[in-house]
């Protein structure tokens, strides 16, 4: 009894500081060894838990609703492998700089490397992906061990919300017997909440003044952002941008295609422009300014690393090292949105320039000609499923996009509007795992939410359905089925034909209906794109799981991409022509 009351009053204090530390939503796989935190956490009314069963996809399902929300998440699992099913979430996690609270119970030191069963070696498993890592006391009694214990929890949201947030990692040693005391109440005695209170990085108005007075003279200036997902930035940069007279160049990710202040400085069909030779010749800016992770484009990524005698700004409000061209010239550590609007306030009248002109006008040139021959196709095809989904998409929605081509076809057909869609992915480690299980956390909190993705990527984690159902979440997954995997038909590889479907093109064959119905969800195959549309249609107003497939042939979407990109490429080069 009396470890029993030392384990609750420990605990209790623990799961206390968590709430005090604005921890709200909790995923918890089931297990044996977590017993105490699981049934402590459920016992607390301000706490949501969602339970999932499978713990690699309770992984990407807390960094989904984290990512959602803006909020770091707990996720908790009892010892052995299932904390080791947790590192491909804990990989993302870090390097998208989502704030994930992981709590793994283990076995007490008295049976670690003894062959007790369920037990592996548990300290730093995560090695140096998570921001911080500790290894709890055993539970004893006394107010000092709690104030221990809520300390700890105040401080590992702390380290999870500073800069650049992040996972964190406590591992907890529990002995049995494992049921805590939940009657009376172990919530009811609570000390004054330790505050936590996180800054922003601000640069110094001597050095804003310096570089406001510097860059408006410049003429050739670009602002590149990637994937950022900040209130308030789009606002601010693209007020910026009007200052100085620059066009932006937006990833999808960056929120600024479909949060458009002003139409006179986005531009979004930039991975196409950037695909003619000619183009790339003669857009050699003086500077760029980058805000967020590395854009999606490939060529916009060549094309940066060719450039000669260029000033390139990366300015990063997580103060972290997001740079693998090695071509910057300057890092300033600053909260993006803030940097923006104090440079812009030091610029008295907005600029106009011909070289803001022609990036507006290629942009419009690009974009005809990508519509031009995307309208009249009626092949079904994986880029003209985004070019008319975007088209379709409800105001105020979600898109969550897998990676590989869907991400690609979003930076391609995905284009400036003003319905305020947010777009999201898992672009940290770039992975096809996981994906299903991160829409379905973000559709916690976002509605109405649409998935795009591959074949491959949801069979990888088809068992991910399982949260719509456990949790009546709605989602609708638009399921791009090239039976295998498309990336693979742009890269080298393909060049191999002797090996490429064993290795790389890796046709699974399956019929997914049978899957959704598995998990309780409405299933509709389109077979033309009149019937895409009201599959969309209807899934706005559908609850639960939504699962449209559209077929499509590898080696057709190849050609299309192909043949489209050489349109685009002729209209940029006769336009470039022209103007010299």
């Amino acid at each position: 009894m009396k470890h029993q009351e030392a384990l609750t009053q420990y605990l209790a204090a623990f799961v206390t500081g968590l709430v005090h530390a604005g921890i709200k939503d909790v995923v918890i796989s089931p297990g044996s060894r977590s017993t105490p935190l699981a049934m402590l956490m459920a016992a607390h009314t301000d706490l949501r838990i969602y339970m999932n069963i499978d713990e690699r996809s309770a992984g990407f399902f807390a960094l989904g609703l984290a990512k959602a929300s803006r909020k770091p998440v707990a996720l908790l699992c009892t010892s052995g492998t299932a904390a080791a099913n947790y590192y491909p979430a804990v990989v993302e996690a870090s390097l998208s700089r989502i704030p994930l609270i992981v709590l793994t119970a283990d076995r007490p030191h008295e049976l670690r490397n003894v062959g007790a069963p369920q037990a592996i070696d548990q300290i730093h498993l995560y090695g140096h992906h998570v921001r911080w890592f500790t290894d709890m006391a055993l539970p004893e009694e006394g107010r000092a061990q709690a104030n221990y214990a809520e300390t700890f929890a105040v401080r590992a949201v702390k380290e999870a919300t500073g800069l650049p947030k992040g996972p964190v990692h406590l591992n907890f040693p529990f002995r049995e017997p494992l049921i805590p005391i939940l009657n009376p109440n172990p919530f009811s005695q609570q000390r004054p909440p330790l505050l936590i209170e996180n800054g922003r990085l601000l640069l110094p108005i001597e050095s804003i003044k310096k570089l406001a007075e510097e860059w408006q003279t410049i003429e050739k200036g670009l602002i590149v952002c990637g994937p950022i997902d900040e209130l308030g930035f789009s606002e601010s940069v693209q007020n910026l941008a009007e200052k100085l007279g620059f066009p932006i160049l937006a990833d999808p990710l960056s929120q600024l295609r479909s949060n458009v202040v002003t139409d006179n400085h986005v531009i979004d069909s930039y991975d196409a422009i950037l695909k003619s030779e000619k183009a790339v010749e003669q857009l050699k800016p003086e500077l760029i300014i980058r805000f967020g992770d590395m854009p999606v484009s490939k060529p916009l990524s060549l094309f940066v690393k060719n450039l000669q005698d260029l000033q390139y700004v990366i300015v990063d409000g997580g103060a972290g090292w997001r740079e693998p061209n090695h071509m910057a010239t300057t890092m300033i550590n600053s909260d993006e949105a803030i940097f923006c609007d104090d440079l812009a306030a030091q610029i008295l009248e907005s600029k106009k320039s011909k070289w803001l002109k022609m990036w507006l006008e290629m942009d419009v040139i690009a974009k005809d000609a990508i519509s031009t021959y995307m309208v009249p196709s009626e092949e079904l095809e994986e880029g003209k499923a985004v070019f008319e989904l975007a088209k379709l998409l409800p105001e105020e929605s979600t898109v969550f996009v897998g990676n590989s081509m869907p991400i690609r076809d979003m930076d391609t057909f995905f284009h400036k509007n003003k319905s305020n869609i947010r777009v999201m992915a898992n672009r940290g480690a770039n992975g096809i795992d996981g994906v299903v299980s991160s829409a379905l956390g973000a559709a916690v909190h976002e509605r109405p939410l649409f998935l795009v993705i591959g074949d491959l990527s949801f069979f990888h984690d088809m068992n991910g359905l399982l949260a719509a159902k456990l949790h009546k979440l709605n989602i609708n997954i638009i399921l791009l089925n090239n039976d295998g995997g498309g990336i693979f038909s742009y890269l080298p590889q393909a060049k191999e034909p002797k090996y490429f479907e064993l290795l790389y093109g890796t046709p699974t064959g399956l019929n997914y209906e049978h899957a959704v119905q598995m998990y309780h969800g409405q299933y509709t195959k389109v077979f033309d794109w009149e019937g895409f549309k009201l599959a969309i249609l209807e899934a706005v107003s559908h609850e639960g799981l939504n699962v449209i497939e559209i077929p499509t042939d590898r080696a057709k979407n190849l050609e299309s991409h192909r043949e489209m990109w050489q349109r685009v490429s002729r209209e940029i080069n006769n336009y470039l022509q022209d103007v010299e």
